[in-house]
């Protein structure tokens, strides 16, 4: 879920000062970076995977990795859009030993509503998805506060969110089924819980057009995740960095 938090607070470090681009503008950003990515099962080793780093923004569509926004409706600094989500929930049987002989979790494009309000003091934003892919069937919300501080050509974002996660979707990535309970993985049926998350994202354009970045999270998994014998962190963290470059 740290590597979820990543991904779900920011599309694309080119996307980083979105609030620049004009109504009637259109901003491209193409880049690469790494992610190392952590997940909370049992004996579970860290990832480190490429990051293409693909942005696009106008005044109807903000789209990144791994998010695509449509912008339905803008009243000044409050905006209402319909958002499409990938995330990286899944897992193999061979990911972990705690998972050997369980069967495959596939990842999903979650789908749903957004909305986005800036004020003078911080951006607020919240979204309701559900799981398109029909996965886990389940649904998940979400509310974040962020706030971008700059100093020349370095910026500063930090942000705190809560995402709840609803039970269908926790017994789905969390859950042993009965077919799968053996000795030391007994069976777990996922209730919905709430997870508490941390970011940072830094961000450094030494030249016009150029920028590198940095994004730290963490999160802290609410007690549907904790509880599963399949879990053994309570905490989870995530970094990427990269670079882009803007069109």
């Amino acid at each position: 879920m740290a590597s979820l938090m990543f991904f779900a607070s920011w599309m694309g470090a080119a996307q980083a000062q979105d609030s620049q681009v004009r109504d009637t503008s259109a901003q491209w950003a193409l880049g690469f970076g790494g992610v190392v990515l952590d997940k909370p099962y049992r004996d579970f080793s860290r990832e480190v995977k490429p990051l293409p780093v693909v942005s696009y923004e106008s005044k109807w569509i903000s789209a990144g990795v791994p998010a695509v926004d449509v912008k339905l409706y803008s009243l000044g600094t409050l905006s209402l859009r319909l958002r499409a989500r990938w995330t990286a929930d899944g897992y193999s049987s061979t990911d972990s030993p705690i998972l050997s002989g369980m069967d495959e979790r596939k990842s999903s494009l979650w789908a749903g509503g957004a909305v986005i309000w800036k004020t003078d003091l911080a951006n607020l934003s919240g979204e309701v998805l559900a799981d398109a892919m029909g996965n886990s069937k389940g649904a998940r919300a979400k509310f974040q506060i962020d706030r971008r501080f700059s100093s020349g050509t370095l910026g500063l974002t930090p942000r705190l969110a809560v995402e709840w996660v609803d039970s269908k979707y926790v017994d789905y990535y969390y859950g042993v089924r009965k077919s799968e309970a053996i000795a030391g993985r007994a069976f777990y049926e996922g209730q919905a819980t709430a997870n508490l998350q941390l970011g940072l994202r830094m961000d450094y354009s030494p030249v016009p057009h150029h920028s590198v970045f940095v994004d730290l999270g963490a999160t802290r998994y609410g007690n549907g995740i904790k509880d599963s014998p399949i879990v053994d962190k309570a905490t989870g963290a995530a970094v990427a960095l990269g670079y882009a470059y803007r069109f």
